[in-house]
């Protein structure tokens, strides 16, 4: 793919070539990287114990990346990954608009499927530069 630079207004204008790489090809590596933290993230939970209920649940525009349960308890998990430390904590970019999201696709998941006693928690799967971070009970919501 290639763009154009103009020279400044009021000189006379030239064409430079400028030359950068598919942005395309970023996205498919991210999802893909994604993915395979997601994958990552589920061997962790299942490895204590459990059971992958659903992945990439959707609400609208909320989504919840893993629903796994154990007993009573329904795990509402987030995971994020950061191939560095350059620019802040995996664990740091689950702030307040990301909670309230997971809050409602979670709120919406427990009453289509949840049972009577269930318990609503939500985690936060952090990878970054190859070490996984599993954060329990990262927040507690405020149910309305």
């Amino acid at each position: 793919m290639r763009f154009f630079a103009t020279a400044p207004r009021g000189r006379r204008s030239y064409f430079v070539p400028v030359i950068k790489s598919d942005p395309s090809t970023w996205a498919d590596q991210r999802h893909r990287d994604g993915e395979a933290a997601e994958r990552r993230a589920a061997d962790l939970l299942i490895a204590d114990g459990y059971a992958i209920i659903e992945q990439r649940y959707r609400f609208h525009h909320h989504d919840v990346d893993l629903i796994a349960r154990r007993g009573n308890v329904v795990v509402f998990v987030e995971v994020r990954s950061r191939r560095s430390a350059r620019f802040g904590k995996a664990i740091e970019t689950v702030r307040s608009g990301k909670q309230r999201d997971l809050v409602r696709a979670a709120s919406s998941w427990l009453q289509r499927h949840g049972r009577p006693g269930d318990v609503a928690r939500f985690d936060v799967v952090a990878i970054q530069a190859g070490r996984m971070e599993w954060v329990q009970s990262a927040f507690r919501p405020l149910w309305r």
